[in-house]
């Protein structure tokens, strides 16, 4: 199969089985074990899983949900349903039984997959409300022996059906593929819903193969590359590495578990890693908790070293002439830190490391490209595929995202709006043709909503998010996301909620990071009883204060935001939830709901106050609720005279 006949993603599968058959394809840890499926096995698979489900019964045009963490058997799904002309519809598995129904109903879905039992359980609870949902099909056979109901079917019973019906059947599995197009709908991604209800968007294979294409070319991803897919199959960022593999002939490892991740990326080494910003933070985090706990030489070998490569490391990443005094002493970091570090992040393969979905902070970016990884800033929308902007090799700079892709173009709107044309831009919202008309142009460019500019030399900056751009009473520009992602390079700061607008001055609250304010508790003496206890302790609120104090000193450096430096916060008594709906599934925080369910807290900030009652519910693990009371307090920060 020629590459132009490979143009929908089961072709490019079959090519790759036909141009790499014994190549890594799919690989998973199970029970401790790593399990390699070749790429012609993993064609063999997914032919017997489509014949399968074709034998239950699955059309052309329908919706097949999938509901599970990464394993090879669901991406096999992705292949299998587009295989039959019909479209796979990814729900993001932490999702509650409410979130599930809107999207199960709103796209009709007939047949869903689920991973195991806990999913199954979830569509079985509100199965009566999903009219459309016919079959479900569950691939971990642990704890489902005693369901009796004829609509659950074991994945392995679907593809041994699917080996009798391809058997009894020649030519349909063949007839199907070939009657794919590039144009069809590969997949249905529901946006996480900030400001309302999910929308679904369509993208085609030729939205995904088209972008993936042009990366690779950017890049030069090959068949020898390894990645590691863990993040939610949900999200677009992880179709958009599904498809570079697909594309490239390149090996898709899938972890044992969100726990052993870590260890995992280990043994895997990968060359090209993707993470959103949150994972990068937490690897911050941890290596500064390993650090606190030290030795006194090792935290001051760790400093010396990490100031060498805020000096020069950079220019060493990017080529640029350094010093032979420079180039000896940070080759000795190497030898001591950098290099022993990057092989306890599993990174010492990574040529291309890559972060995308929400901001990343410019000291967390610095941090690790100064020590060797090649970490790149990736900007764009699931309306792309995912594909907008990217830092390129020997240009990546810590307050951009980098020029348009290859194939991609830029523009800003005036206003300021980002305006996007790409290979991946999708073709229409499901369902929703009016929303699809707000944000595509007649002349195909994708309002993304967000606010930006673009550099002289061609580097796009984003600002924020367009409707949450505002001013202070005074006219200061105040832009929360570029504040909070100041406050989140902290380690003992996990999330952070900006308020300013229409206001005087700027305020905040704050989420502690529990693991690294508990590691600090446990070095100082400090015993606490939970969360909330811990995050109303006094020597919490002067470490925050002192890590807020900091980001005011870096906001007084640029006149267009010295008058945005923080004046007051205080530590919530609870952590932000997806599941209370305070932060979306991809860990965006919600800010009308926060500024609706937190509304007395906010004029709390802007009063003369210095404390503040709160009364909340909880869950706790058995089922039942709970009430608490708690008195947070608000503090004062000095602002950096300019």
């Amino acid at each position: 199969m020629s590459d132009s006949q490979a143009d929908t993603m089961p072709r490019r599968l079959y090519r790759n089985a036909q141009s790499y058959p014994d190549s890594p394809a799919f690989a998973e840890k199970y029970l401790g074990i790593w399990q390699t499926y070749s790429w012609k096995q993993t064609g063999s698979e997914v032919r017997a899983l489509a014949c399968g489900l074709a034998s239950l019964g699955l059309q052309r045009g329908e919706m097949v949900a999938l509901i599970g963490t990464n394993r090879p058997q669901l991406y096999w799904v992705f292949f299998a349903t587009q295989s039959l002309g019909a479209v796979p519809v990814p729900i993001y598995q932490d999702g509650v039984p409410a979130e599930l129904e809107f999207v199960l109903n709103h796209a009709g879905v007939r047949f869903a997959v689920v991973e195991n039992q806990e999913q199954a359980d979830k569509l079985l609870e509100i199965k009566e409300k999903c009219p459309a949902l016919e079959t479900i099909i569950y691939s971990d056979t642990k704890g489902m022996r005693h369901y009796s109901e004829t609509f659950l079917y074991s994945y392995a019973d679907v593809q041994a059906r699917g080996r009798q019906y391809d058997a009894e059947h020649a030519d349909f599995f063949e007839g199907e593929l070939a009657s794919g197009q590039a144009d069809d709908v590969a997949g249905i991604f529901y946006t996480s819903g900030t400001t309302g209800d999910p929308k679904g968007v369509q993208l085609t294979s030729a939205n995904l193969l088209g972008s993936a294409e042009a990366c690779n070319a950017q890049e030069g991803l090959s068949s020898t590359d390894r990645q590691v897919n863990y993040a939610p199959m949900a999200w677009i960022g992880d179709h958009l590495f599904l498809s570079l593999s697909l594309s490239a002939g390149a090996c898709t490892n899938c972890p044992e578990s969100q726990e052993t991740l870590r260890a995992d990326i280990k043994e895997i080494g990968p060359t090209m890693f993707f993470a959103p910003p949150a994972i990068w933070e937490q690897l911050l985090t941890s290596i500064t908790i390993r650090m606190e706990d030290a030795s006194r030489f090792n935290r001051w070998l760790f400093r010396h070293f990490l100031a060498v490569a805020r000096r020069v490391g950079l220019d060493l990443l990017d080529g640029k002439p350094v010093g032979v005094v420079d180039r000896l002493h940070y080759a000795l970091g190497e030898l001591c830190i950098y290099g022993p570090l990057k092989n306890n992040l599993g990174l010492s393969h990574a040529r291309l490391a890559i972060t995308g979905g929400a901001p990343l902070g410019e000291d967390t970016f610095m941090f690790y490209r100064s020590i060797g990884i090649n970490l790149k800033q990736l900007y764009a929308q699931t309306e792309c595929s995912a594909y907008a902007t990217l830092h390129r090799n020997g240009d990546a700079r810590q307050d951009t995202v980098g020029p348009p892709c290859k194939e991609c173009d830029v523009q800003i709107a005036e206003g300021g709006e980002i305006l996007v044309k790409s290979p991946g831009n999708f073709v229409g919202y499901f369902k929703n043709p009016e929303a699809t008309r707000e944000v595509m142009t007649d002349d195909g460019w994708l309002r993304t909503g967000d606010a930006g500019i673009m550099t002289d030399d061609g580097h796009l900056k984003v600002i924020d998010r367009a409707r949450d751009v505002g001013a202070l009473n005074d006219g200061t520009l105040f832009a929360p996301q570029y504040i909070e992602n100041k406050l989140k390079f902290f380690p003992y700061i996990r999330e952070a909620v900006a308020h300013g607008n229409s206001r005087d001055h700027v305020t905040a609250f704050i989420n502690i990071d529990l693991e690294a304010v508990g590691n600090y508790a446990e070095r100082i003496g400090l015993s606490y009883s939970g969360y909330t206890d811990l995050s109303q302790r006094p020597e919490v609120h002067d470490l925050i204060t002192k890590n807020i104090a900091e980001v005011n000193q870096d906001l007084s450096r640029d006149s267009s935001l010295s008058s945005s430096q923080i004046r007051r916060f205080l530590i919530l008594h609870k952590e932000l939830d997806a599941d209370d709906g305070e932060l979306t599934r991809t860990r965006k925080i919600r800010r009308a709901t926060i500024a609706d369910r937190y509304g007395s807290l906010i004029e709390a900030l802007y009063s003369s106050k210095k404390e503040v009652a709160v009364e909340a519910s909880v869950m706790l693990e058995d089922g039942r609720s709970s009430t608490f009371n708690a008195d947070l307090r608000i503090h004062d920060v000095a602002i950096t005279k300019t």
